[in-house]
């Protein structure tokens, strides 16, 4: 019962009483959920992560702010979708820092660090030797799979804010803030760039969707939880340096980090929606890829100690 430390004992024990075993399932698993996003977001190692995420845009700002503090302006205008185009609009207004970031952090800092939740997710609990207990829950081998899926997603949001508060901070602080110049060169209010900037912040975790789901996967396969971070760390190291291989450009579209700087589209006027919906489609479909093979295997995994 202690990592279901959100259910009301006393709750459950009435529904059971009344016979209603689908609430029971219902209660145990909010409370469950609950108490995984606790237990997750108390972790040092957690903590050291999110912490990491919010020191790159600070990092970024200051590096800029020195680099610009004679009045010289950075070089890169209109470039491709990532750091390019934004890093040089930066010292013109603030709220580009939290683009720039974005597009430093989603190449590794982030997949890492969701990597690094999603592999631990269920080899943790192995070889902590908890999850044989979690599953005498009523929840079952399904329901705290998606427990653990929703808590790594959750984390990819948070994670993914933490960077874009962070660098909204540092950006008005240390630079001007007003209307923004899209990339297409029209103006819009500052009030609709921060909209642009909460819409691309949303796109980028879900961008990491696929990632979420390969981790958990990798974590139904070992009772260890370093291998399995490691493991994950190291398919998405190997998927990026495949990822820039020129000869194997024909494949590339399939890998999940392919389209993933796609969100600059959405600081284009009008809006590129092409790649966009092509990364969340591949996203979506590496979720119900990984997803479903870490439900057969969590499904036939022997439970026994």
């Amino acid at each position: 019962m202690s990592r279901a430390e959100g259910v009301d004992v006393t709750e459950v024990s009435d529904v059971r009483e009344s016979g209603d075993v689908r609430e029971v399932r219902r209660i145990w698993t909010l409370g469950l959920f609950r108490s995984e996003l606790g237990i997750a977001f108390r972790r040092w190692r957690t903590l050291a992560l999110l912490g990491v995420l919010a020191a790159v845009p600070i990092l970024v700002g200051v590096a800029v702010r020195i680099e610009t503090s004679d009045g010289s302006t950075l070089g890169g205008g209109g470039g491709e979708a990532g750091g390019p185009a934004f890093i040089a609009q930066v010292t013109n207004n603030g709220l580009f820092l939290v683009f720039t970031a974005l597009a430093a952090t989603l190449p590794f800092f982030l997949p890492m660090a969701v990597g690094v939740v999603a592999g631990d997710s269920i080899a943790g609990e192995s070889s902590a030797g908890t999850l044989r207990y979690l599953l005498v829950a009523p929840a079952g081998r399904t329901r705290l799979l998606l427990v653990k899926y929703a808590t790594v997603m959750t984390f990819c949001l948070v994670a993914t804010l933490v960077v874009a508060v962070s660098a909204l901070a540092v950006g008005a602080l240390l630079f001007p803030v007003g209307e923004v110049t899209t990339i297409s060169g029209t103006r819009i209010g500052f009030g609709e760039g921060l909209l642009r900037a909460l819409l691309i912040a949303l796109v980028v975790a879900a961008s990491l969707i696929g990632m979420a789901a390969l981790g958990l996967f990798v974590s139904t396969l070992t009772s260890s939880g370093i291998a399995a971070m490691a493991t994950t760390v190291g398919l998405l190291i190997t998927i990026q340096i495949l990822d820039q291989i020129p000869q194997l450009h024909a494949i590339q579209p399939y890998f999940f980090s392919h389209y993933w700087l796609s969100f600059a589209d959405l600081m284009r006027e009008p809006v590129y929606w092409d790649e966009l919906v092509k990364n969340l489609g591949l996203q979506g479909l590496y979720a119900v890829l990984f997803g479903s093979a870490a439900w057969a295997r969590f499904g036939a995994k022997d439970i026994s100690a």
